[in-house]
């Protein structure tokens, strides 16, 4: 009798430890979800202020390279510190995403969801990245009196080519994509889980995003794609909304 009691405690026991740290994995992600809302502004916020970005990118090669050694050290730390906020989407995608409830039930919308919020923090980290180690060679050398007018012609000519391919295609388009797939995917699992609001202010997020994505296409296409830039700094700014609602919903949220 004493050995089946003992067994009953001992289970009990694991259950509820598995309970508690459940628990607290939830609220870590949920904290997590909520900071990573915060610190992706941050940054950005900054680097509108100091060097009026995105809007700096309409301009001239030359303006936006003199403008950017006139930056310093500490822009470049903003623009460091604003690509390691994206790479944190990475291990936070996944954190979101799978749970062995989701596991159970839903397995596939959950890994699907995981794997591509890992992907779009990546792939925006990337994006950024070209402002933290190639921008600052391109800016010295145009600034620099020695360089020659052929020599500023050839580093505006790889600016415009790096914005190209390192900022418009991975970052804007390929990163933009990834990150609305992920946040609709997330958003179908909540609202399998009842919670509505959340899941109705993700997709409309998703939207946003992909509807801005076309921006890179249409230049691409040689046409002007302001409006669809407006839509994605609307979904941006929703994310943010959507990413506080998430993480406030895993705080909230009792253990079953």
């Amino acid at each position: 009798m004493q050995s089946k009691e003992y067994v009953f405690d001992a289970a009990t026991d694991a259950m509820n430890s598995r309970s508690i740290t459940t628990l607290r994995g939830r609220r870590a992600t949920g904290i997590a979800a909520i900071a990573l809302a915060v610190a992706f502004n941050i940054p950005y916020a900054i680097l509108a202020s100091i060097y009026e970005y995105p809007g700096i990118l309409r301009t001239s090669p030359a303006e936006a390279l003199d403008r950017f050694a006139a930056g310093g050290p500490f822009l470049i730390l903003v623009w460091h510190g604003f690509a390691m906020a994206a790479l944190t989407l990475a291990p936070l995608g996944i954190a979101l995403a799978i749970t062995p409830g989701r596991l159970r039930d839903t397995p596939a919308l959950a890994i699907g969801a995981a794997i591509t919020g890992a992907m779009a923090g990546l792939a925006q980290a990337i994006g950024l990245s070209r402002w933290v180690f190639v921008v600052p060679e391109l800016a010295r050398t145009h600034t620099d009196p020695a360089s020659s007018p052929s020599v500023r012609a050839a580093a505006e000519r790889a600016f415009e080519l790096l914005n190209a391919y390192g900022g418009v295609a991975i970052g804007e388009h390929l990163g933009q994509v990834l990150t609305a797939l992920f946040v609709a995917m997330l958003a179908m699992l909540q609202w399998r889980e009842r919670a509505k609001a959340t899941s109705i202010t993700g997709l409309v997020s998703a939207l946003a995003l992909i509807a801005g994505t076309n921006e890179g296409l249409a230049m691409a296409l040689g046409s002007i794609g302001n409006s669809f830039a407006l839509a994605t700094i609307a979904g941006f700014l929703v994310l943010t909304g959507w990413l506080i609602a998430t993480g406030i919903g895993l705080l909230r949220r009792p253990t079953r």
